[in-house]
């Protein structure tokens, strides 16, 4: 029952020797989503063994070029490589037209097909969802480009039967259902055994939130409340807060700040500017604010363990 978060890239416009452009893959419940497809993903999804067959769900946060110039290379890459499985990608109207005319101008002879969805129609918006799992997006806040956050939650589980008080209340498998449903169980004779004196808590679900390029915005902090995980861009470090502003990025200690009013469980930065050479101070800054914050480094995977 995996939940893990593989680090592509961590840097912002300009990829370095060490840091390629944003892009990460979720392993969640064996469903596997890419988030934002910078330069050279397909490279980095090789050399983290990354299975780039089993993704079917693509979402974008914007389309700056350092979060999709990938992307044409990694659809070309599936026609090449014969997938015939559907492809939905979830971003901004002006993707569709991008994608679209860069495969019919490289004449791409592909056999699956390509579903695009579009976001920005409204505050949240539930993206994917099946039994298990759902997406939902958000919106940034990162000048007039339009950008999304994306929050990525296990639905809640039914709760766990303790197969011995079944066998001793003779209760039909017929009922069992329900059970797991939360309800009661009433005997033949009209008696009412308490759910909870059948089944135990389900273990928690857990969630995860994805923010980059934004400056600091409040208006998410509801939606990310509480999160396992969060991902939110610290692109610039407190003595360029003025830059930051300008750019509408964020410092470390503001996504350490949105984390610390969000009480979220644990931070990932990312998203560095390329004029810092190392990511000591980030740390450190963030880390002063909220201290469970991680960097966000090319190749890192964050694991949320089920915990009862």
């Amino acid at each position: 029952m995996k939940f893990e978060v593989t680090i592509l890239g961590s840097n912002s416009a300009l990829p370095t020797t060490k840091r390629y452009p944003t892009a990460q893959v979720l392993n969640v419940l064996e469903r596997f989503f890419l988030i934002d497809c910078g330069e050279g993903t397909q490279i980095q999804m090789k050399r983290f063994k990354v299975p780039m067959s089993r993704i079917n769900h693509i979402f974008i946060s914007h389309t700056h070029g350092d979060h999709i110039f990938g992307l044409i290379g990694l659809l070309s890459t599936y026609a090449l490589q014969g997938r015939k499985s559907d492809l939905h990608i979830y971003g901004h109207r002006k993707l569709e037209k991008l994608i679209t005319f860069q495969l019919e101008i490289l004449e791409t002879k592909k056999q699956y097909n390509i579903y695009f969805h579009t976001i920005f129609g409204q505050e949240t918006q539930t993206l994917f969802e099946d039994d298990k799992v759902f997406v939902q997006s958000f919106p940034l806040k990162h000048g007039a480009m339009p950008c999304a956050g994306f929050l990525v939650k296990e639905k809640e589980r039914p709760r766990t039967l303790l197969a011995d008080l079944l066998d001793q209340y003779n209760i039909p498998i017929r009922c069992r259902q329900s059970l797991k449903m939360g309800k009661d169980f009433v005997t033949e004779s009209g008696d009412v055994i308490p759910n909870k004196q059948l089944t135990k808590d389900p273990l928690p679900t857990r969630s995860y939130a994805f923010c980059t390029d934004t400056a600091p915005y409040k208006k998410i902090i509801p939606i990310i409340k509480n999160v396992d995980l969060l991902y939110h861009e610290a692109t610039f470090l407190k003595t360029e807060a003025k830059l930051a502003k300008a750019t509408y990025h964020s410092t470390s200690e503001q996504a350490a700040e949105i984390a610390n009013e969000a009480e979220v469980k644990k931070l990932i930065i990312g998203h560095f500017s390329t004029r810092f050479k190392t990511l000591d101070e980030h740390l450190k800054e963030a880390q002063t604010v909220f201290e469970n914050t991680s960097l966000a480094e090319d190749g890192k995977k964050f694991t949320i363990e089920l915990d009862r």
